[in-house]
Parts: C-alpha cells; sequence; structure tokens
C-alpha cells in the first residue's frame, strides 16, 4: 500500500492492521515489523480477532506515525513477509 495520496498531518496516530494465518506468534512477527519502524510498542496497542473460523487472525497495533516514509516502510515490510496475507 501506498501512502502517496495521503492526507494525513504527522505525526498522528495510525492504526495497522496485518491478517495472516492463526499461528501462535503470528501477533509477535506482526509487533517485531511494525515496532522495527515505530519503536517499541506498547501492550496495549496492540489488539488481536480470530476469524469466525479461527483460521485466520488480524493483528491491528496503534503506532504514532511520524511520516508517510515511515508508512511506507512499515506497509512495504509487513507485504513482503510470506506470513501476512494482507495489510491494511
Amino acid at each position: 500500500m501506498s501512502m502517496t495520496d495521503t492526507h494525513l498531518e504527522f505525526p498522528c496516530t495510525f492504526p495497522i492492521k496485518a491478517m495472516g494465518l492463526s499461528g501462535t506468534d503470528f501477533d509477535l512477527l506482526v509487533v517485531e515489523i511494525v515496532g522495527r519502524h515505530a519503536g517499541p510498542i506498547s501492550e496495549g496497542a496492540v489488539a488481536t480477532r480470530p476469524s469466525s473460523n479461527g483460521k485466520y487472525v488480524s493483528v491491528t497495533i496503534t503506532v504514532r506515525a511520524e511520516s508517510k516514509q515511515q508508512l511506507d516502510a512499515i506497509y512495504s515490510e509487513l507485504t513482503a513477509h510470506e506470513r501476512v496475507l494482507m495489510a491494511l
């Protein structure tokens, strides 16, 4: 996802959602990737939600976004990882 057409004013609070197959550490993977670009992620900033059949899970992390380039880097790394099926 490119943030080229964004009308966000930085810095701002921004939710990042990644979806993948359920696994014991998918949430940790997403936190690790986002944390590389956004710094330490507080425990209260992470929410997980399983799909109705339990096969998939979504992880939403709310970060303080500092720039469009930072968000682009987060989405690029998330979507490049083989375990991440989709990032919003």
